[in-house]
């Protein structure tokens, strides 16, 4: 997933830098689990590695914060190359 901070989402993690981890936290009990996390120069803020059970449970968890007005989000599912090489 790749996330970018709206102005409103720059001033909250400015003043209150723990509030990523805070949200990874609620990711989990939204059924997301977030494996890594970087944060980034350039184009985006974030990029996560992601985990959940389904695209669905995803979507509806970035629709959940992207509602809030802090951050925009791209999610792109990924297949392992090793299974991919199996089709």
């Amino acid at each position: 997933m790749l996330s970018r901070l709206t102005e409103d989402g720059a001033k909250t993690v400015r003043e209150r830098p723990q509030r990523i981890l805070e949200v990874n936290k609620e990711l989990e009990t939204m059924g997301v689990r977030v494996l890594e996390q970087y944060a980034v120069l350039g184009e985006y803020d974030f990029v996560s590695i992601v985990e959940a059970e389904s695209n669905s449970v995803l979507a509806k968890a970035m629709l959940e914060l992207v509602s809030r007005g802090t951050i925009r989000t791209i999610s792109m599912p990924a297949i392992p190359v090793e299974d991919f090489a199996k089709q």
